[in-house]
């Protein structure tokens, strides 16, 4: 009982904290954080577009000091808890029309909801922004900047900063698991189908290195048959996951883990790329909730129909109130609490949670 209250404890004060003030946990370990990927990450870029996949009204953002800012979360999400961490202020998103000039120099955020690897994932949401789009409007804010430094100071604030991709998920949940809408699921094995999402993957990660960036955080794929999305669809025994879709993404976790290791085998070089264990991580929470605080971890806080999660957040739902005990916010996403969990273990996690090594041990690698 005295290590759990020690570890609410613990977790209250970086909540508390990073409600007052973004950046202050950390010292500034790293000139700039980019970030990219889904709406596990998004920080507001759907607001700015004509998409049904959008965070931006309450209950959203209900324990968030600027409120509904289109955070698919109660409050802070992963990426965000983990700039404080580094010292860095959450990114401004890339679609905020406000994102420019010194807005600029502390990165940006790129990650879009319903975004994936392939162009096609998720397009039945409407607007996003996917891998290739982010990574050609990450090609613009460089523009931008080359207008502002000169090419030494470029250089240096890219080879020093942290870039986290958090991508994979709607390849599955609004790809590969929509049969009825895509045909992915009849055309590719799932290892056919991980072999797919990893080339692309590592044709754009080559592409963000060539113009410069060098840190590289690559998250795998949580055990979304665990989600409450996925709890709904009744495939699940009582009490368990649905474990099929668990298996299915293994051969992504698996070859993204491979991909890590090969890129920093040699064929990077003057590069990190560290794999982030995001299976393992949520596996530990789900298995000891009460080690992390949590008593609800089969349904979410905010949802409608089996396990909260038939129907996602809805505009003026009315979310439960005991929100840091509940794992999921709503049928898709962690809550805050849980987000920084995640966020504290890719940050000074062992060899177990991040490989080759954590991201504050990236950070303290100079280029």
């Amino acid at each position: 009982m005295i290590e759990m209250g020690r570890q609410r404890w613990w977790f209250t004060v970086v909540v508390v904290v990073a409600w007052w003030w973004e950046g202050v946990i950390g010292a500034g370990q790293a000139p700039a954080i980019w970030v990219m990927g889904d709406s596990l990450v998004d920080s507001g870029n759907n607001n700015f577009m004509r998409s049904i996949a959008r965070a931006d009204y309450f209950p959203y953002g209900c324990d968030y000091y600027r409120g509904a800012s289109g955070r698919f979360c109660n409050a802070r999400t992963f990426s965000d808890i983990l700039g404080d961490w580094l010292g860095i202020p959450a990114p401004p998103p890339f679609s905020d029309p406000g994102t420019a000039g010194n807005r600029l120099l502390g990165g940006v955020n790129y990650a879009s909801a319903s975004g994936g690897i392939l162009d096609e994932s998720g397009q039945h949401y409407g607007d996003r922004y996917t891998l290739n789009q982010q990574v050609v409007n990450f090609e613009t804010t460089l523009g931008q900047l080359r207008t502002m430094l000169s090419p030494e100071d470029l250089t240096q604030l890219l080879s020093n900063s942290i870039v986290v991709m958090v991508f994979g998920s709607n390849d599955y949940l609004n790809n590969y698991l929509m049969p009825t809408v895509y045909t992915s699921s009849r055309t590719y094995t799932p290892e056919a189908f991980a072999t797919l999402l990893l080339n692309h993957y590592a044709r754009q990660i080559h592409a963000l290195y060539s113009l410069g960036l060098r840190k590289f955080f690559l998250p795998g794929l949580g055990p979304l048959g665990c989600i409450p999305n996925q709890l709904a669809t009744g495939q699940a025994a009582p009490g368990r996951c649905v474990d099929s879709v668990n298996q299915l993404i293994g051969p992504f976790n698996e070859g993204l883990k491979n991909l890590v290791d090969q890129f920093n085998g040699g064929s990077h070089p003057g590069a990190m790329f560290v794999y982030g264990n995001t299976y393992g991580v949520f596996g530990d929470i789900l298995n000891n909730p009460a080690r992390y605080g949590f008593t609800v971890r089969d349904r979410a806080c905010c949802g409608i129909g089996r396990n909260q999660g038939q129907i996602t957040c809805l505009p003026m739902t009315t979310p439960c109130f005991n929100r840091d005990q509940y794992v999921f916010w709503d049928a898709f996403h962690p809550t805050q609490a849980a987000n920084a969990v995640l966020a504290q273990r890719a940050y000074s996690g062992s060899t177990n949670d991040c490989s080759p090594i954590n991201v504050q041990q990236l950070a303290q690698i100079k280029f």
